[in-house]
């Protein structure tokens, strides 16, 4: 749907075309002929702003230059959360209209997750403090070697904590996509120590990544850039408690707990903050099933004006 040709051949198929991701591929003059194909067949189009810095991107300019085509051409602009509209009204003069990110995990899983969680309160169910850390593939926006020692020695210092590391095996394994065989040894060496929970594995279904999460008292995103997280939405549905860096606007999404991390700066002491706050008052900043009907409905309704209003019927 990117390419041109797809676009003349099948536009009298489409009322309009709403773009949120899957561009990365495409070159900006790409992206600037695909634009004037959707011009000459007479249809809207709608970009939802999700990532104002590329995650997958060591730097920044090409996504910026992706953006500087995207956003202007724009009929109607979407995106997030405030900070991020006015980052956008800043940079390009557009009034993004602000729609947040829905719920991402079913309701009915939502609501069973949030129940073993309740009865396992009630009933004062022992059970180990657990923080995880998950390092996927190792994206250019994450930081392991900064944040990982600040938590192993945190988590060491709280009783019944376990810090339990996630990582794919195309990180760990020589030969691997995304292989860093310092950062390996580090997490290897921290696992024989008992310093940490490590499990090494491909990536997980969405049932079980759902389990993952539910599993947690804590995520801790350890971004050093970014702009906003669906993991951090599938936190709010399950009721984990999400550890945020300043950079972006993840608290802007949702309750989090902060600690001051970008691409020029990282404080450990507020890391750590965050996690014995966690630890110490165990809040719960989840959405219940009822909020995320809510919202979903409300979200519906401002992507049904918008697209009636584009579309003139």
């Amino acid at each position: 749907m990117l390419d041109p040709a797809w676009v003349a051949e099948h536009a009298d198929e489409v009322d309009l075309f709403h773009l949120h991701f899957g561009f990365d591929s495409r070159s900006v003059a790409d992206l600037a002929a695909w634009v004037k194909a959707v011009r000459r067949a007479g249809r809207p189009f709608v970009y939802t702003v999700h990532d104002l810095r590329n995650p997958h991107h060591e730097t920044r300019e090409l996504h910026d230059r992706q953006l500087d085509v995207l956003v202007p051409a724009a009929d109607k602009v979407i995106t997030l959360t405030r900070g991020a509209a006015a980052e956008i009204r800043t940079r390009w003069g557009r009034e993004a209209i602000v729609l947040p990110h829905p719920h991402v995990v079913p309701f009915t899983t939502m609501h069973a997750a949030r129940a073993t969680r309740d009865v396992r309160a009630q009933r004062g169910v022992a059970h180990p403090f657990v923080v995880g850390l998950h390092l996927k593939s190792l994206r250019p926006s994450m930081a392991p070697h900064r944040v990982l020692p600040v938590l192993t020695d945190v988590v060491a210092e709280m009783p019944e904590a376990v810090l339990r590391v996630d990582v794919h095996r195309d990180v760990m394994e020589p030969g691997g996509l995304r292989s860093d065989p310092v950062l390996a040894r580090l997490l290897h060496r921290d696992a024989d120590e008992g310093r940490l929970d490590l499990r090494v594995h491909d990536y997980f279904t969405d049932d079980e990544l759902w389990q993952y999460l539910a599993g947690l008292d804590v995520s801790v995103l350890p971004y050093r850039f970014g702009t906003h997280s669906g993991w951090l939405e599938a936190c709010r549905d399950l009721g984990t408690t999400v550890v945020a860096p300043t950079c972006g606007y993840f608290a802007e999404q949702g309750p989090v707990l902060e600690y001051e991390h970008d691409e020029d700066r990282f404080d450990a002491a507020s890391l750590v903050d965050a996690v014995r706050h966690a630890y110490t008052s165990r809040p719960s900043f989840g959405a219940s099933v009822e909020e995320r009907r809510a919202q979903r409905r409300a979200i519906s309704a401002g992507h049904d004006l918008v697209y009636d209003t584009l579309v003139g019927r």
